[in-house]
């Protein structure tokens, strides 16, 4: 495999094995898909220990307690703050996920969570995820809708307003911060659903889980900002109203996991 730069966690301190992305999650549509998403992990991953990619990682993963508990971890990120802040991993690179190759069958899962609308090259990224896949192996897929209304704002409005929402809407004073999201966004058309749809069949990756739900970003405001919130959802009825039945524009987000035959 290629390597860049490797930052050993084995002399630190793990810090106490909790999903902390869960608890950070306000109830509603996201927080009962990623619970969806970790029952399909428990019945899916064989027994034993696991070996876990996760491509981009930050402070808190994705796994439920159960999995993570019995997996080696090994974080591969661009940003050297990201790689810092992570506290869960076996093994941090420093490399990028396009290009950072591993040998073939060498994880059990990979987690590509809230990264693959930051990437020029998604093709090339997932195809690297699925090189690296042990035979029966998983990618899970956390993204953004692009065709959603956070997706639209979010791919036409200038990065100082996202650091902006999150400082003062979602109240995250340490946003655009390095190491820190909001991350700029690309949305390369592989994050269009439909379009990942085609590549997993394409190359030898079967839809397994797959689930479009409201961003969380709804009842965060809710909570926060109630007023500006029924405004938003206002908007997002009307719409609703004048698109196809069962469109939601509020499906800010979505979970999609791959199977490698």
């Amino acid at each position: 495999m290629n390597k860049s730069a490797t930052i050993d966690f084995a002399t630190a301190t793990h810090a106490p094995v909790q999903t902390q992305a869960l608890l950070d999650l306000v109830a509603g549509e996201a927080r009962d898909s990623l619970l969806g998403v970790h029952e399909v992990l428990r019945r899916e991953l064989p027994q034993g220990r696991l070996a876990i990619y996760e491509a981009g990682g930050g402070s808190s993963s994705f796994l439920p307690v159960d999995v993570l508990s019995r997996s080696h971890v090994t974080v591969v990120d661009i940003d050297e703050d990201q790689v810092r802040n992570n506290t869960y991993a076996d093994e941090a690179i420093l490399g990028d996920v396009q290009t950072y190759r591993f040998g073939s069958d060498t994880f059990d899962v990979v987690i590509c969570y809230n990264v693959i609308e930051h990437l020029p090259d998604v093709e090339a990224a997932l195809l690297n995820f699925r090189d690296a896949l042990k035979r029966g192996g998983m990618i899970l897929i956390g993204a953004p809708n692009p065709r959603s209304l956070s997706g639209v704002v979010t791919k036409y409005s200038p990065h100082w307003f996202h650091v902006w929402f999150y400082r003062h809407v979602r109240g995250d004073k340490k946003a655009g911060l390095p190491g820190h999201a909001p991350f700029p966004t690309l949305f390369h058309p592989l994050v269009t659903l439909s379009n990942l749809d085609t590549f997993a069949e394409q190359h030898g990756l079967q839809i397994i889980y797959r689930k479009q739900y409201e961003s969380p970003r709804y009842p965060e405001m809710r909570l926060r900002m109630p007023a500006f919130a029924a405004l938003v959802d206002a908007a997002a009825r009307a719409m609703n109203f004048f698109l196809p039945a069962r469109t939601d524009v509020r499906h800010g987000d979505y979970h999609v996991i791959l199977r490698k035959h």
